[in-house]
């Protein structure tokens, strides 16, 4: 039952994090055997979606923590987001892929931390006391660290467009 109300949320999550279809579904696969060993400690007076939220949050920063792996190219989301918007229009497309890579590049140079909390309140579009409440921050840590994390995602951006254009 968990896992039907939960997986999607968990997969979204996972493959923000690890930029990888397949690599999102064997994360959440692990996630929810977690949860299984995990659900002994969980306090019945507590939200159980921001308890599990954090879990995966944790799950996400220890495993890219022990494996310091690399974040790949986001095709796949890329793939799905084209499947999704249905245009018709080529170089449209390959523009909006274009800004698409550039974003995720830029978000991938964030300390982990920061990107979690972008992730969760501009893509998820958690409002900043559910993103607080996941990460388990007072809900100004969440404000600092989005606003910290917006500027500097604006200045990589920007230096990236620059390199780009050739500026």
């Amino acid at each position: 039952m968990l896992v039907d109300m939960y997986s999607k949320k968990v997969f979204n999550m996972a493959y923000q994090f690890s930029g990888s279809y397949q690599e999102a579904e064997d994360l959440t696969q692990d996630i929810f055997f977690k949860l299984y060993h995990q659900l002994a400690k969980y306090d019945f007076e507590k939200n159980f979606t921001a308890w599990l939220l954090t879990l995966v949050k944790n799950y996400l920063i220890d495993m890219y923590r022990r494996t310091k792996w690399e974040k790949r190219q986001r095709d796949d989301f890329d793939k799905h987001l084209h499947a999704v918007s249905g245009t018709d229009n080529p170089e449209s497309d390959l523009q909006e892929g274009e800004n698409k890579k550039i974003l995720w590049q830029g978000l991938n140079q964030l300390s982990s931390d920061i990107r979690m909390a972008i992730v969760l309140k501009e893509i998820q579009g958690k409002k900043y006391e559910e993103v607080a409440e996941i990460l388990g921050l007072p809900v100004g840590t969440v404000k600092s660290r989005i606003n910290r994390g917006r500027l500097q995602l604006a200045k990589i951006l920007h230096d990236k467009r620059g390199k780009i254009h050739g500026l």
